[in-house]
């Protein structure tokens, strides 16, 4: 059974319009939820509001939102009053302008929906302003009303139907730079960069959603069934990784681990070379060592 639809209105292209549904295009109904319990009782919980001031259970019929306009004094809001805002995005998704889907960043992305026509009488239309998006190879960009906010919304051409995204403010952005401007200027090339390449082009694969599990959902679900049963709980264990010392060695290591070969003995790092040179050239017989520290001896004797 499809869902009901979140909004209800018209598409409108210039003087092209039909009317449309919006529906969820993903779902968490099947995701493990727990409840709040007594523990002493098994009970469940019930969330309750209370007046900050006065400590009593405030009921939702006398819950209204207000907005602060000074300290502790409020413009309040009920129902009744947000229903009277009313804009043409509250029940038209006017399509404003059309772009190249490359040139939206994957940042701005949000929530999706599916877009589909309300009755037969308006796939016509609808088909006219899908048809010509596929043709153009564009998105449109539009804005709509969702739970009492404008949102605008990104419609992309999906079988039969229309793929809508609604897409965040540039406010609500953060700059890339204010995290990525402190990461030095490393540069990989000659044969590190050839084996993280095979690497990668070993793992490289077609999109398949189904092949990923919610591995942490599936454990959840094995200590449910195991209290259930009045087990034990299943030990887990998840290896930490760190920061690889060798990075050229790890880098060959995986390729042979990718082939089912032993892997292969682990070369010294240039560091650790060039430590082990100097030690060499440093190293004294054990004769030259006890003059040393017999000539220092008397140094240090006679300056006292």
């Amino acid at each position: 059974m499809a869902p009901r639809a979140n909004w209800k209105g018209y598409l409108k292209l210039s003087l092209v319009s039909c009317a449309v549904e919006l529906f969820p295009a993903t779902s968490t109904k099947d995701r493990v939820a727990f409840n709040l319990l007594n523990r002493e009782t098994g009970n469940r919980l019930r969330r309750q509001l209370v007046d900050q001031v006065t400590g009593e259970v405030v009921e939702a019929e006398d819950q209204v939102k207000g907005y602060e306009v000074a300290k502790h004094d409020y413009v309040v809001m009920d129902d009744e009053d947000l229903d009277k805002v009313s804009i043409e995005s509250t029940h038209t998704i006017d399509i404003e302008s059309f772009v190249p889907r490359s040139e939206i960043d994957e940042v701005y992305l949000e929530t999706p929906y599916y877009l589909t026509p309300d009755g037969k009488v308006a796939e016509e239309a609808f088909a006219v302003i899908r048809d010509a998006m596929r043709e153009k190879k564009v998105v449109g960009l539009g804005r709509v009303v969702l739970y009492r906010r404008e949102r605008i919304v990104m419609l992309e051409p999906r079988g039969k139907g229309i793929a809508a995204r609604t897409l965040r403010y540039a406010y609500e952005v953060r700059r890339d730079e204010d995290y990525f401007d402190d990461i030095g200027d490393v540069k990989v090339e000659g044969e590190m960069l050839d084996l993280a390449t095979h690497i990668i082009g070993k793992k490289l694969t077609s999109f398949d959603p189904t092949r990923f599990e919610d591995r942490y959902q599936n454990a959840l679900i094995d200590l449910i069934k195991a209290k259930t049963g009045h087990r034990p709980a299943p030990k887990l264990e998840a290896p930490r990784p760190s920061n690889v010392i060798n990075l050229m060695d790890a880098l060959r290591k995986s390729i042979a681990a990718e082939k089912g070969e032993a892997p292969p003995k682990a070369r010294p790092t240039r560091a650790a070379a060039k430590s082990a040179s100097t030690g060499a050239t440093k190293k004294e017989p054990k004769a030259s060592k006890d003059r040393a520290a017999k000539g220092g001896g008397r140094r240090l004797k006679k300056a006292g």
